[in-house]
């Protein structure tokens, strides 16, 4: 909400994730004055901004790839995400919002730790 002379603005900002389970991603970020709008437009956001992702091997190189292929981590702000490879049959352990971006991705087992 922003305060005006005349009142309070108030504004939606809505985040989109899609992702084909099978290697793509995208995430996409919009405001506005209506909430479906921003969605609608969060939506557009996100189709344009897909991305690959790459997938690995725990272990012998059977079947399809599973999960990441390497410790990797990430930082934005004060917080700090890493992703560990995982051997077959693990899942994905992490919390609903990271778990449901790496099913998204086509990540099928991982271990993930948060920190900040």
């Amino acid at each position: 909400q922003k305060q005006t002379r005349a009142g309070q603005r108030t504004r939606f900002k809505a985040f989109v994730a899609i992702g084909d389970y099978n290697g793509h991603v995208g995430l996409g970020v919009k405001c506005s004055k209506e909430v479906a709008t921003a969605i609608r437009g969060a939506i557009i956001a996100a189709k344009l901004s897909i991305i690959p992702v790459r997938r690995g091997y725990w272990g012998n190189k059977i079947g399809k790839p599973h999960t990441v292929p390497c410790k990797v981590t990430g930082k934005c702000g004060s917080v700090t995400v890493r992703l560990i490879p995982a051997p077959r049959g693990t899942g994905i352990v992490a919390a609903g919002v990271p778990k449901k971006l790496l099913q998204m991705a086509g990540v099928d087992d991982c271990y993930t730790c948060a920190r900040g």
